[in-house]
């Protein structure tokens, strides 16, 4: 039980102490994306006179599902990214997964943003998204089990 109880003493120590700086980073910079995104939403919401749902109105719909999408897929990839970090791997690897899912919102955004048809930033968005989703995970998994 002293075992236990010393574990995550220092655990909290570590924590407290910025054990996480990388993710930390990538944390911020994503969080400052969702904000941008949930600002141009309310851009449009002014700009068209929708005061709820998207009104039928094509801007709308695209402001929405940039940030609606960006709520959908970051989470998660953080906590992944929060994971791999904490478990000790490579700083590369946890700058590239963090690097990747910024890059891949915000492509998926401006594609998103621009079309609701097909675009190359969010075909491009969507597939490096789901790229670092995967690596992650398989990392996690990795980790998890070593």
């Amino acid at each position: 039980m002293e075992e236990v109880a010393a574990q995550i003493t220092e655990t909290v120590a570590q924590l407290s102490s910025g054990i996480i700086p990388i993710s930390t980073l990538y944390i911020g910079l994503n969080a400052l994306l969702n904000l941008i995104l949930a600002i141009l939403v309310v851009r449009v919401r002014v700009k068209t006179e929708t005061q709820i749902g998207d009104g039928g109105n094509e801007d709308m719909i695209k402001a929405m599902r940039a940030h609606g999408n960006n709520v959908e897929y970051v989470p998660i990839t953080l906590l992944v990214l929060i994971a791999v970090e904490m478990a000790a791997a490579p700083v590369w690897l946890v700058h590239a997964l963090g690097a990747g899912l910024t890059v891949a919102r915000a492509g998926h955004a401006f594609g998103i943003s621009s079309s609701t048809g097909r675009s190359v930033g969010r075909f491009a968005g969507t597939m490096l998204g789901w790229i670092v989703l995967l690596v992650g995970s398989v990392a996690c998994i990795y980790y998890g089990l070593n």
